[in-house]
């Protein structure tokens, strides 16, 4: 799989799932933020967007853990979770 389409597929996930009317997914760089100053996330959203993380791409996160943070700090560290979770190797 390319980077590029698991970087679409979960930007395309926050919008649905968030139902994120003013925004599109090409509106979300992947390296920024989704918490605070970036897209301006809270941890309902959180909560909300890591239920539909597991359902679609089956994977669990921890309820508790600073690597959550790192995980849902940006749309990349979101693919690289889930990559190294279904062991997908990523191409450019």
């Amino acid at each position: 799989m390319r980077k590029i389409e698991l970087e679409t597929e979960i930007k395309q996930l926050i919008v649905d799932s968030l139902e994120l009317e003013d925004i599109s997914p090409a509106d979300i760089e992947p390296a920024a933020p989704l918490f605070g100053a970036g897209l301006g996330l809270d941890s309902i959203d959180a909560l909300e967007l890591g239920m539909a993380l597991k359902k679609k791409y089956d994977v669990n996160f921890k309820s508790t853990g600073e690597e959550n943070k790192q995980y849902f700090a940006s749309v990349q560290g979101l693919v690289n979770f889930i990559a190294a979770a279904k062991n997908l190797t990523l191409e450019d």
